[in-house]
């Protein structure tokens, strides 16, 4: 349902930037990791993150305020219930999305700018480092998936496939899924090295990670590894062009046996592209942070898939949000 806006929700909406940015830069600076470990004070939390006493005792009564940590006389925590949603070891953590979160922030702070010029405005690296920047991104769609990735595999089945090819597969939830879902199958997960380094630590300790065989490449430059009969493309073809994931499914095409099938999950906007809503400002954070990302329809997905020698593409699973699938078959 498209919002209806009033003068109140307006301010309210301009003025959300200032929960997320306080929220963001405790994750940032380690806060939470810190105050789950004992309470401290302005004085010990500024000595340890290296900040100023002023700037980390406003953000820490601001933490407090928002009920994020707690504050007893001069000491603040992390209560613990937040425990295990906001520390780096956290069971269900949302830490890493919350740091990729702020990366992609800097850009849409520029969006005016960048929608003038048609491309992303310069964006600096966060205060942790670009590499940890990386990092955070492949650990947040870890975060964003394995809450849906046996379910939506569910809704795939039944399957059949002897090789998996998960295409930019981060550290490897979608591929676990798949393997659970077909015991006697097998899979290559591709993905750039600085994520792959990440995918062979966390697949060490996975009872399903020798059938895995991990693949250090970039795939839009780098030949594909194959032949394999069902590849995953999950939640990529919104980072690049039409030509740009034309060229993706042909190269995917060429490492596919006849028969196997192509199996792409990400947002689908219907035709009049406002809908879905989270489709619509998902293409906004494409134009901010890509050179040609966008998000596309089921048409415009079914002409390059045809285009690129896939047949028959059925848009299998709709939701409203980055769970779509869309399936095609390689003649």
């Amino acid at each position: 349902m498209t919002p209806v806006w009033t003068r109140e929700t307006l301010l309210d909406a301009s003025g959300a930037f200032m929960t997320n940015c306080v929220l963001g830069t405790a994750a940032e600076l380690g806060i939470f990791d810190l105050l789950d470990q004992a309470s401290l004070t302005a004085e010990e939390v500024a000595s340890r993150i290296g900040g100023s006493l002023r700037g980390t005792r406003i953000l820490l009564d601001a933490l407090a305020a928002l009920g994020l940590v707690s504050k007893e006389g001069e000491r603040y925590a992390l209560p613990a219930t937040l425990r295990g949603l906001l520390t780096s070891t956290g069971a269900e953590t949302v830490l890493p999305m919350l740091l990729h979160r702020m990366n992609v922030a800097r850009s849409w702070t520029m969006l005016a700018w960048t929608v003038k010029a048609g491309f992303p405005a310069p964006r600096p690296a966060s205060i942790r480092g670009p590499h940890a920047d990386y990092e955070a991104f492949a650990a947040a769609m870890h975060v964003v998936s394995q809450p849906v990735a046996e379910k939506l595999v569910r809704q795939l089945c039944p399957l059949s496939f002897r090789r998996l090819l998960d295409l930019g597969g981060a550290t490897g939830t979608w591929t676990l899924a798949f393997l659970q879902a077909v015991p006697d199958s097998e899979a290559i997960l591709l993905d750039l090295p600085i994520v792959i380094e990440q995918a062979r630590q966390r697949l060490a300790q996975e009872v399903l990670g020798s059938r895995i065989r991990l693949v250090a490449a970039n795939y839009l430059q780098d030949p594909l590894p194959g032949p394999v009969d069902f590849c995953w493309v999950s939640a990529i073809c919104h980072q690049h062009s039409r030509e740009e994931n034309r060229r993706i499914f042909r190269k995917l095409l060429e490492v596919t046996e006849p028969g196997g099938r192509i199996a792409i999950r990400d947002i689908v906007l219907r035709e009049d592209r406002i809908w879905p809503i989270q489709g619509a400002l998902f293409a906004v954070n494409m134009l901010a942070n890509t050179t040609g990302g966008n998000c596309y329809t089921f048409r415009e997905y079914a002409e390059d898939l045809e285009a690129a020698g896939w047949q028959e593409p059925e848009w299998v699973v709709k939701t409203e949000d980055m769970n779509c699938v869309i399936v095609a078959r390689r003649p």
